[in-house]
């Protein structure tokens, strides 16, 4: 007896039935007037599992892998709706980076011989969901760090190594175009900032054994930050002993913040954001007040590394700045 509580289990017996159906095929030549059974047989079989598939997702087991008759079938109807989807995003310049590299990648996925990869129920079910969302991606013109397919593709955790080359590659080209390592700092920030703000959709994902695509170009965008902050740390001309000196003095009083330098960084950035505390930039902001701070942790504090960690604080952080403020204002209530 079936136990139908087992998820999966239908799915399981689906396939193996099927397996078993294709086995009896290739021994016919002993028995040719039950061809035409086994035909039948193997034809309902996969509709049945196409049933359970689009109608009873919850009875399949996701790291199944997919029969080749039944997956011969899909993949040509997936095939079909990509050819689709890429003359529908070729209407649209600005989705051309990530159409040609999402359209290669899927085509190259589900072309891929059986030896060397025996697809799963969960990749198949990925891939129609996808198509799905870009079917009714809405196009509409902006000046936008990322495009709507790239957003789509974000939050749908599009993990293969050929779309994060490509993202990583397109932001790199807009950073190396400014010259001062103060405005790609700034650049790089900006782009770190609007790609967390971007949403992923949870327990979703491509590639399965690849890692996260949200936490690849997350680490990336932050090594890279690193590297301008030890290479402004170490390019310090001498030219001018005068300008060398001033750079290298350090104030003889500092003020002690109790706060974290990630907790404190985060108040100074929302109060130059308010426009509480005014410069001409967010960097002259951190510049000019960090030098004279401490922490109980830290004597000498980087102004660089603080403003960078406000706009990657983590909650825990916003939560701390939050009870202080909110200590601060019952305070002045009392005055």
């Amino acid at each position: 007896m079936v136990n139908l509580n087992w998820p999966g289990v239908v799915n399981l017996t689906g396939v193996s039935m099927l397996e078993q159906a294709l086995q009896n095929q290739t021994q016919t030549f002993k028995y040719p007037q039950l061809n035409t059974t086994l035909n039948k047989l193997v034809i309902c079989i996969n509709e049945i599992l196409s049933l359970i598939e689009n109608r009873f997702t919850v009875f399949i087991d996701p790291n199944e892998r997919i029969p080749k008759p039944h997956y011969e079938s899909v993949k040509k109807e997936l095939l079909q709706r990509i050819l689709a989807i890429e003359k529908q995003l070729n209407c649209y310049p600005a989705f051309k980076s990530a159409a040609e590299i999402m359209i290669r990648v899927l085509v190259n996925f589900l072309n891929c011989p059986p030896s060397k990869h025996s697809v799963t129920f969960q990749e198949i079910e990925y891939i129609k969901n996808l198509c799905s969302e870009t079917e009714n991606i809405k196009h509409c013109e902006r000046d936008a760090v990322f495009s709507r397919l790239d957003e789509l593709l974000i939050y749908m955790n599009f993990n293969s190594q050929h779309y994060l080359d490509s993202l990583t590659q397109r932001i790199s080209i807009v950073i190396n175009i400014c010259e001062k390592k103060e405005e790609k700092m700034e650049r790089l920030l900006y782009h770190l900032k609007i790609f967390k703000q971007v949403p992923k959709k949870m327990n979703v994902i491509f590639k399965s054994r690849q890692p996260d695509l949200k936490k690849s170009i997350n680490n990336w965008i932050h090594q890279e930050i690193l590297y301008l902050e030890k290479k402004a740390h170490f390019s310090v001309k001498s030219t001018d002993s005068r300008n060398l000196n001033r750079l290298l003095e350090k104030p003889k009083q500092k003020v002690m913040c109790s706060l974290s330098t990630d907790q404190t960084g985060l108040i100074i950035r929302a109060a130059n954001e308010l426009r509480v505390l005014v410069a001409k930039s967010m960097s002259e902001v951190f510049k000019t007040i960090v030098p004279y701070l401490s922490t109980p942790y830290k004597k000498d504090l980087s102004y660089d590394g603080m403003r960078s960690k406000s706009y990657a604080a983590e909650e825990r952080d916003k939560q701390i700045a939050i009870k202080i403020l909110k200590q601060i204002i019952k305070k002045i209530e009392e005055y």
